[in-house]
Formats: C-alpha cells, sequence, structure tokens
C-alpha cells in the first residue's frame, strides 16, 4: 500500500524558497531544509528528488511568482511612467524594510552560481528575457498611447531598466537611505520624456 504524504507539497516548496533564497544553494544543507520544512530527509529525495532538484523547484516557482507580479501590475498601471515608478519604490521598499536583507533570489544566484553553473546561467538568461521583454511591452504600451514619444530605443531603455531594477535590489541591501535610491530612479526615467 503506497504512503500518503502527510504534507502540502506546494507550501513545502514555498518554505524551500524562502530557505534558499535566504541562505543561497551552497549554505543550504539537506539537514536544513529537513528543520525548516519540517518533513524526513526521505521525503525529500523522494517528493523533489534530493537538494539540487528541490532547489531549481524553488527557484523556478520564484521566477514565476515574480515574472507574473511584476508583469500584472505593470498591466494595471495608466501611466508608464508612474507605473515604473510605483515598481520601483515597491521594490525598494521591500527590500530595504526586509529584516533578512535577502534581495532579488534571482541576482543572488547568479552572484553565487555564476560563472561554473551553465544550467543555471541557462536559466537566468530566460529570466532575464522574460523580464526584459514584458519591460519592452510596458514601454512600446506608453509609445503607442503617446507618453512615450516616438524614436526612442525602448530596448535599449528596457534592458536600462532591468539593470537598475536589478541594481537597486543589491544596493537597497546596505543602503537604508529611499530617497537617494529614489532619485537614481527619477533621472533614469528621464529617459522616457
Amino acid at each position: 500500500m503506497p504512503r500518503v504524504k502527510a504534507f502540502d507539497e506546494t507550501e513545502t516548496l514555498k518554505k524551500a524558497m524562502e530557505l534558499f533564497w535566504k541562505n543561497g544553494y551552497h549554505a543550504t544543507s539537506i539537514q536544513d531544509l529537513v528543520n525548516h520544512l519540517g518533513i524526513n530527509r526521505a521525503s525529500i529525495y523522494d517528493t523533489y528528488g534530493g537538494k539540487k532538484e528541490l532547489f531549481d523547484k524553488a527557484f523556478a516557482l520564484y521566477r514565476q511568482i515574480n515574472t507574473n507580479k511584476t508583469a500584472q501590475f505593470l498591466n494595471n498601471q495608466d501611466s508608464i511612467k508612474k507605473g515604473f515608478r510605483l515598481l520601483f519604490d515597491m521594490a525598494i521598499e521591500e527590500t530595504i524594510s526586509d529584516i533578512d536583507k535577502k534581495g532579488c533570489f534571482v541576482v543572488n544566484t547568479a552572484a553565487e552560481l555564476i560563472p561554473g553553473d551553465h544550467e543555471i546561467k541557462d536559466v537566468i538568461r530566460g529570466n532575464h528575457d522574460a523580464m526584459e521583454e514584458t519591460f519592452y511591452e510596458f514601454l512600446l504600451k506608453g509609445e503607442k498611447e503617446g507618453e512615450i514619444p516616438p524614436g526612442k530605443d525602448l530596448h535599449a531603455i528596457a534592458t536600462m531598466i532591468f539593470t537598475l531594477f536589478n541594481g537597486l535590489r543589491i544596493i537597497a541591501k546596505v543602503q537604508s537611505n529611499p530617497e537617494k535610491l529614489k532619485a537614481s530612479v527619477d533621472a533614469a526615467l528621464k529617459l522616457l520624456d
């Protein structure tokens, strides 16, 4: 008779995501996962395949949540400039107020595992492309609606916004002055005038 799992796989995956996000891949041991998730080693291996497979699934969940949340937020904005401003303000506030100073799981993983892990490099490149495309589509909407003057290199601006967005998530881990961070966003958003 097969054993019935006594835990919610989705909730457990979310807990694993939080732990890997906070500690990183290498600093998170299987015993840390057992303790944090409240399930035994056998359940981790049987359900997820092991530490690497659990990390990959947790990392995929983070990317899915983050990409969907960003796209949905931008799609609900009436103004391109105000929408980007609000997105940056939320990211700055979220990072500054996080007592663990986790920043962005994707950026942390890139810094920890690249170079060396070619598989994760491809995954992160895919995330980069998806986020840049989200920003580009939002900029294109602004151009079509007349909020952004025609003729700007929207692909280059999308790349710059993506770079700034990720950079601020790193800097906000150590810079607790939100006004200083927001001033850099104001300077960047002037490109949309």
